[in-house]
């Protein structure tokens, strides 16, 4: 016999605390900046990385600012 905690688990979602669309796109640019800067970004900011893994429009808007971050740490521009 299999066990179902892991279907349970997926079908209720993360848990913890846990943010909506508009909280993350309001913390993003700061949660970034900490992941590129090294620190515990995940710390700072209970709940983002759930919701990343939940939320593909929010995910992908991460993973845009994150390159671009990056990118603009390659050429210098930032301060």
């Amino acid at each position: 016999m299999t066990t179902s905690a892991p279907i349970v688990a997926a079908l209720l979602g993360p848990t913890g605390h846990q943010i909506d669309c508009d909280e993350c796109f309001e913390l993003l640019d700061r949660f970034v900046e900490q992941e590129v800067s090294g620190l515990d970004a995940d710390a700072s900011t209970p709940g983002m990385r759930n919701h990343l893994d939940g939320c593909p429009a929010c995910r992908e808007e991460h993973e845009s600012l994150h390159a671009l971050v990056l990118a603009t740490d390659e050429d210098g521009d930032r301060g």
